[in-house]
């Protein structure tokens, strides 16, 4: 009885052992911006983009995916954030194409279509901007990604400006929600995020 059970034992300390061996053999990416892998929200959308057509998070597949929720009269977040991912784009050379931003409208009443796209070109051609018909759907679209805004007047009509979360999220290629990157973080440690997302194929 006595070996049987120091058997079990040993047996059973041999299987933790293996499986604490194989856990720390294989760790997981170490990224700076913070890592919500396994997040139950934000994991799609259908939204028009500056030229009418419905898009969605599923069409960008093969890509590593990175959302922002801003409007064109921001005096400094979304200009910052918007040069920063040029900025990385281009740092990322051939493997530019790998990449995808997309800008979604809070302000969909000011940012109209042309807006949008005379913006978007004053980044990178490449970027896509998003949107909403409506406050109906900016409102959905803002709770599903867990994203604030609201309008604050201003001293005129139409002076308004729009509060809203400053952070940029990322998707694997696989189009996964992997990464939070917060605001005010630089454009170097996002690359270093972007490049190790772009080996994420499994």
């Amino acid at each position: 009885m006595k070996t049987r059970t120091f058997l079990h034992l040993f047996a059973g300390a041999g299987v933790a052992a293996l499986l604490g061996a194989c856990s720390k053999a294989a760790p997981g990416p170490a990224f700076q911006a913070v890592d919500i892998t396994g997040a139950e929200y934000a994991k799609d959308f259908h939204l028009p983009d500056a030229h009418g057509k419905t898009r969605s998070l599923s069409e960008f597949k093969g890509k590593v995916v990175a959302i922002f929720f801003g409007y064109t009269q921001c005096p400094d977040v979304c200009p910052t954030t918007l040069a920063e991912m040029a900025e990385i784009r281009n740092q990322l050379g051939a493997d530019g194409d790998k990449l995808q931003t997309l800008f979604i409208s809070v302000d969909p009443e000011r940012d109209t279509p042309e807006i949008l796209q005379a913006y978007m070109a004053n980044f990178d051609a490449s970027f896509i901007a998003l949107r909403p018909e409506n406050q109906e759907q900016l409102a959905a679209v803002a709770k599903d990604f867990k994203v604030y805004y609201k309008k604050v007047d201003g001293s005129a009509p139409g002076s308004y400006t729009m509060d809203h979360s400053a952070a940029t999220y990322l998707y694997d290629p696989m189009g996964r929600l992997r990464l939070y990157a917060k605001y005010g973080g630089g454009s170097a440690p996002l690359l270093a995020d972007i490049k190790l997302l772009m080996q994420q194929t499994a």
